[in-house]
């Protein structure tokens, strides 16, 4: 079931969603945050930041699980997501590196990888609120259209589109891995909420086939249709679509 708040802009959208996240984090004695990489939640993350500085939000308790990271590059990498969340929200405030995870995108043997951090979410009670963007082609997480939606972790081959769409983050498309770990769509589905973060007018069409389509694998974040907590924060242009 989705709860669709349209707002006017990118801005307005980061500001929204920080608080939903901070909420989450005030609430519980002891949150586990799903998060996610990519350009939409970059301005959320920079509030989240603000709202520490402030001393209005303590993130000492906090265990965050990302939804994927690259087969092949290591944390220190500037292009893996660890080196990402690090340098948009992880040091600049007061989590314990300990608590956060993200997939290990070094471990050549990708089921031992895909089980361990399957585990590790089972460890901590699973996700209270899990944090999606949403590709062009529908996807969340790196979980690509096909005929199936996966249920675990597990290693994906990335489709051409996303290759190209993240291209922007390298010196050259060559550079860009062709392999990732990610969050199945059972594990996704899974977290207790979901925000769904979305962007853009170029978003405009894919998002009115996730919220008004069928659901379908070929449409991977359709799946959210069938979630009981899903809230869908989205400005005009990524709306502008739907009919709502």
């Amino acid at each position: 079931m989705f709860r669709i708040e349209k707002v006017k802009d990118y801005s307005v959208l980061s500001k929204k969603a920080a608080m939903l996240i901070a909420a989450e984090i005030t609430q519980r004695e002891h949150p586990v945050l799903g998060l996610a990489t990519g350009s939409t939640p970059i301005g959320a993350y920079q509030v989240l930041r603000e709202l520490y500085q402030e001393g209005r939000l303590d993130f000492s308790a906090v265990r965050t699980v990302n939804l994927d990271e690259y087969r092949g590059l290591a944390p220190e990498d500037s292009h893996s997501y660890r080196y990402f969340m690090n340098q948009e929200l992880f040091q600049h405030v007061n989590i314990p590196m300990e608590n956060t995870a993200v997939p290990n995108g070094l471990l050549e043997n990708a089921d031992k990888a895909c089980l361990e951090y399957e585990a590790l979410i089972r460890k901590l009670g699973g996700i209270h609120l899990q944090i999606l963007g949403l590709g062009h082609d529908g996807h969340i997480g790196f979980n690509e259209p096909s005929d199936s939606f996966p249920r675990e972790t597990h290693c994906v081959q990335l489709a051409e589109e996303t290759i190209e769409a993240n291209q922007r983050f390298f010196s050259s498309k060559e550079e860009v891995p062709k392999e990732a770990y990610t969050m199945g769509i059972g594990t996704i589905m899974k977290a207790k909420k979901i925000l769904l973060m979305v962007s853009g007018k170029d978003k405009a069409d894919i998002l009115q086939r996730v919220l008004e389509g069928p659901v379908t694998p070929s449409v991977p974040a359709s799946i959210l249709q069938f979630h009981p907590h899903v809230t869908v924060l989205a400005d005009e242009a990524a709306l502008s679509k739907c009919k709502i």
